[in-house]
This record gives structure tokens, sequence and C-alpha cells, in this order.
């Protein structure tokens, strides 16, 4: 295992802050890479890290790895210090208002005209080609601020992976998963292993997440150059959602960490015998389905329904408390679905996203995540 450090750009006198990424099989030409907590108050995905470093070390030692494994366990190290009176506030930065997951840097234009010339019928070949080019157009970015340089950072560390991990948690959530349609025949054993309730598929979601930056350039490529040349799916992208914020557990994590490697063995990244895949809890649904319900008026949540289950269109999912004129207004899905995540708070402001259900029909355009 070799340790290093990136250093992010400073944003003021007297503090800098680094990324940690540790490597493991570095002399092995395939790569995977898996990052947590880049929503910084998000832990699930940070303990869970923990578990595979110490899985890998031994599979390391043992010569079992067959592909380079890079794990990034604290992805956010400006989040993690964002605290306002004993809260910390992880997903967005203070100085800009950002979200950390949000407006990456995507290079397939860019890419498109300077490869167009160089690809060749050889789909190897391409994909070297378009991994040097973008080396090329990261090591070439001078960013000027800690956030910029944080995600410059990350996709440095990342760009060069077959498969990318991202690893989050909603607000209260049954475990799901974002993939790209095209990734998903292979990553579907991954939800089977992991045991996720809502496998959510979209090209472009919107917003520009790290998950989407890592993808684009191949999906653009593909797309405007493909037709010409073999060009390669070169980076699965997964962004796994582990649940909820307080569901940050010994034994669940471990179970999670056993889940990828798991999965890692059945995709030959790590030497050993395949475990039965288990049965997939639900299947894959446009990102574009997602119903989201937002609170019409203000007030206590009474829920009737629990995270994980599947519901009915007209059911009654919750209801909306005014203590002051008695008042009870109902929250109804309006689609058959997984209901697969919903707010953690218990007291709704007018407008407030609420509940999320996943449906097989695609009715939604734009920005498909949540805001």
């Amino acid at each position: 295992m070799h340790h290093c450090q990136h250093l992010l750009t400073p944003q003021t006198l007297g503090i800098s802050r680094s990324i940690s990424s540790f490597h493991f099989g570095s002399d092995h030409e395939k790569k995977v890479y898996i990052q947590g907590s880049l929503h910084a108050d998000e832990l699930p995905g940070m303990v869970v890290t923990w578990y595979l470093k110490q899985k890998l070390k031994l599979l390391e030692e043992q010569g079992r790895l067959k592909a380079s494994i890079t794990l990034v366990p604290i992805a956010n190290p400006i989040g993690l210090g964002q605290f306002v009176h004993g809260t910390q506030m992880g997903r967005f930065e203070q100085e800009s208002g950002q979200d950390f997951n949000r407006d990456y840097p995507m290079f397939g234009p860019l890419l498109a005209k300077q490869l167009e010339s160089e690809l060749t019928a050889n789909a190897k070949e391409n994909t070297q080609r378009i991994r040097q080019a973008l080396a090329d157009q990261l090591n070439a970015l001078n960013p000027t601020t800690e956030l910029k340089s944080l995600k410059i950072e990350l996709l440095k560390l990342a760009y060069d992976a077959e498969l990318m991990l991202d690893l989050h948690c909603d607000w209260e959530a049954s475990a799901h998963l974002y993939t790209v349609p095209s990734a998903w025949p292979e990553i579907e054993p991954l939800a089977r292993y992991l045991g996720t309730k809502a496998q959510l598929l979209a090209d472009i979601s919107g917003g520009e997440p790290f998950d989407e930056a890592c993808y684009e350039p191949w999906y653009y490529l593909r797309q405007h150059l493909g037709l010409r040349f073999p060009i390669e799916l070169g980076l699965k992208p997964v962004t796994l959602e582990l649940r909820g914020v307080r569901d940050v557990n010994a034994k669940q994590a471990q179970k999670d960490a056993d889940a990828i490697i798991n999965y890692l063995i059945y995709c030959g990244y790590i030497e050993g015998d395949q475990s039965p895949l288990p049965e997939l809890l639900y299947p894959a649904t446009p990102l574009a389905g997602c119903e989201y319900i937002n609170a019409p008026v203000s007030g206590v949540l009474l829920h009737h329904c629990q995270v994980g289950e599947v519901v009915s269109q007209g059911q009654l999912l919750a209801e909306i408390l005014n203590p002051l004129n008695d008042e009870l207004t109902p929250l109804y899905a309006s689609v058959d679905g997984m209901y697969y995540a919903r707010h953690w708070q218990r007291f709704a402001t007018a407008g407030m996203l609420v509940a999320r259900i996943a449906s097989s029909e695609a009715n939604r355009i734009g920005n498909l995540l949540v805001p």
C-alpha cells in the first residue's frame, strides 16, 4: 500500500488542506477508483472505505489483486471542517455556496476536437490515447481556489479507472445506486451483492456531478466519433447511496465492504471464488422516472410508509400536521414504484422535498438530481 498526499490550493493564509489517497496493486494495468464522503457529512462511505483499506492490505499481501485499486476515504477535507454552531455543513462550500458534487469540468468537446485526427481502428489504442489526452487536459489546469483544486485533484485520481465508485448516502433511504444505461449490465451484480432497492439510470443527469464528469468524455466521444472509430466505454461510473446519514455502524459498513469485495472478485479485479449472486431486489429504472414529492404547506410530517417499500399510485405516504388549525394535508404517491428516500427532518417548510419514488415511466426533463 502506498499513501499519497495531494495538496489543495490554499484559500487563505495559514490553512493548508490535502487529499489522502491509498494505492494497492499499483503494478497492474486495470484500475478501480473508490472514494467516500464527497459530501463530507455523509459518513457511511467513509467507514466503508476504511474497512476496504484493511481488506485490501491483506489481499495485496496475499498477491490476489489483479488490478490497481485507489481508495480515497475522505474526498472532501474542506467540508469535513465546516461547522456552524456544532452542526457539520458538508454538502455546500461555505465560501461559494456550491454543492461539492456539482459543476465539475467536462472535457468531451475539447477531446473530440483534439482526437478526431488521432484515433485509429484499434479500440485499445484509442482508449490509451483518450486517457493520455485527459491527463494532459487535467495537468494543464491551474485552479485558483481551494474548491476548484479539490475537484481537479479528485478527477486526476479517477480519470484512468475502468470502474469508479463514489460512496454517498441520503437523508433517510434504502441503499440505492446511480449509473449509466450502457454500464448497467456490468453493474447489476454490484446491486445484487449490496442489496440496493433502487437502480437509477441516466447518461446525463444535469448539474455536472463527479460521476458524470468521469464518464462524460467517453460518452461524448462515443456519441460524436463512435461511428468513425471504435471507442470503448473506458470508465463505468457508479454513485452508491449507502442508506441514510444516521446509518453509520460497524456491522453494516463491514457488510457493505464485503459486498464490494465480492463484486470486485466477480469482475476479476481480485482473485478468488465468486460468491453466489443474490436476487436483484428491484429492477433498474430511469432517473427521469423518479417522482419527487414536495410539501405544499408547512407542518409536522407524519409518515405512513417506510423507505424500501413498493408503493402504488394513490397510496398515502405521509400527512402534514398543522396543530394550530387542526388540518392534516395528505401526501400521495402519483406513480407505482419503489419508495427509496425521504427527508430526515420531521418538520416541513412549504416547498420542501419530502420523498422520492423510483418508477419505470420517464416523465421528467432537465436537471434530474436533487438540488
